[in-house]
């Protein structure tokens, strides 16, 4: 009788805690605005880009405008379903990124248009199938090799005979009928995944100063094999791929974590002194770093613009150049002879068309996106979720970063896509699983916060 009591005590208090956490959860109302407000600015932008290209309203305007609207309160209605208390700003500012570069895509070849639409439908679909079974970021750091081995997998995959296929030099491609797909945009995610798991485990060894050399405290050298591994692997990929943009994200990503899970500079120290080893030795004997540099430093020789692909660059720059402070204009821009202009350079279009200021919102964006996810990071409870929300905060950013910088000669271009913006099934949909994946984080942590989660009774 008594612990039939007690059973119904524990009930009682567990359907009190879940009815509370339901009346404390937001309506999500700044989310909702948010979405409408960037359903407004994209639906704007259409109807502009159709007007300077064809002096005409879009004869699929309607058609459009519900596809937005309703795919975003689609996707609001699902979140407040499976993760009502995440964040409210990280699905506006995909889907105003998403948008953006839909028009412009939709403006200078229709038909990848209609294939963005399908992959725009089927991460939504990612991000909800997302939400729905991974009801606890922190289960995934029970799989951490397994994780590692599908990366590696996936990674290896475009090497396969009969599979793997090479496109513009690179072995990027997987092609299995008539669908063809990047394996390494998931890899990234997983490879996220794996290291957060690695160095949440494994930070007081690499924190360690186990020993001395020279009267000051060195590194122990058993922790000096994983960035050695990081590194390893990155110049296999490279050689092995000629993928610079995978390879400079992947020690880009791991050299920040350790860093961040250690909290030494001598890791930092020591990654930028193997980053500038291993670019030396790639430009000597790997053909596809040495034409990013010297179309970088040089692109308008004959050699470089015909044979190496500088007209690419060439072509974007004059772009950017074009747009100045305010754009030519949307559907005014002349960036049609740019090579693969919606996929490697579209930051060029939208330079263009929406000048110095579209290029602060769009970065603007990028960096209010890599900030939530560091807050997400930040109010974390445990090591795991905290690195994993950091990684994939990360990846975005050095995503943006590196596409950018390489469209405006900061950096060696290196053709990875824009976060978002760029065309491309494989990239959109992983981009948004980061997106539910960041949601999931950000959820938990508000219920850890607001006591939402119903904790077991201890009667002893």
């Amino acid at each position: 009788m008594a612990l039939s009591r007690r059973s119904i005590l524990v009930n009682e208090r567990s359907d009190q805690g879940v009815r509370k956490a339901r009346e404390r959860a937001p309506r999500r109302g700044t989310e909702l605005g948010l979405l409408i407000l960037s359903a407004i600015i994209v639906t704007s932008l259409y109807i502009l880009a159709s007007l300077g290209t064809e002096a005409q309203v879009p004869a699929d305007l309607w058609a459009f405008l519900g596809f937005v609207i309703g795919l975003s309160l689609f996707l609001h209605v699902m979140i407040r379903i499976f993760a009502p208390r995440s964040s409210q700003i990280l699905l506006p500012i995909a889907t105003l990124l998403n948008g953006i570069g839909y028009v412009e895509i939709a403006r200078w070849n229709p038909l990848e248009a209609r294939n963005q639409t399908l992959w725009v439908a089927i991460s939504a679909g990612v991000v909800v199938f997302i939400l729905a079974f991974v009801r606890r970021i922190r289960d995934l750091d029970r799989y951490r090799y397994l994780t590692l081995l599908v990366a590696v997998g996936l990674m290896l995959a475009p090497l396969v005979p009969h599979v793997g296929e090479k496109i513009n030099g690179a072995h990027l491609w997987v092609k299995l009928g008539s669908l063809t797909f990047q394996p390494v945009e998931m890899a990234k995610i997983l490879l996220a995944i794996f290291f957060a798991s690695y160095f949440a485990a494994n930070k007081d060894m690499l924190a360690s100063t186990s020993v001395r050399f020279g009267g000051r405290f060195r590194i122990s050298l058993r922790t000096l094999v994983p960035v050695t591994f990081a590194w390893g692997f990155a110049i296999l990929v490279l050689g092995a791929e000629n993928d610079v943009g995978f390879a400079m994200l992947l020690f880009a990503l791991f050299i920040s974590l350790i860093w961040i899970a250690s909290g030494r500079l001598t890791y930092v120290a020591l990654g930028a002194g193997m980053f500038a080893a291993g670019g030396y030795v790639g430009s000597k004997y790997f053909q596809q770093v040495h034409k990013r540099i010297a179309i970088w430093l040089n692109p308008w020789p004959s050699h470089n613009w015909f044979d190496l692909g500088g007209s690419q660059l060439g072509y974007g720059w004059f772009s950017v150049a074009a747009g100045g402070l305010v754009g030519t204009g949307v559907g005014l821009g002349q960036s049609g002879s740019t090579p693969q202009l919606t996929t490697d350079l579209i930051f060029s279009a939208v330079a263009e068309e929406l000048g110095l200021i579209g290029v602060v919102i769009v970065l603007s964006c990028f960096i209010l996106f890599v900030s939530e996810g560091i807050r997400i990071a930040q109010r974390s409870h445990n090591d795991f979720t905290r690195l994993t929300a950091t990684a994939l905060s990360l990846i975005i950013g050095f995503q943006a970063f590196f596409i950018v910088a390489g469209v405006l000669r900061i950096l060696p271009f290196t053709g990875i896509t824009l976060p978002f913006v760029a065309y491309g099934g494989s990239s959109l949909i992983a981009n948004y699983a980061i997106v539910a994946l960041l949601l999931r984080i950000s959820d938990e942590n508000s219920q850890e916060v607001s006591g939402g989660e119903v904790h077991a009774v201890n009667f002893d």
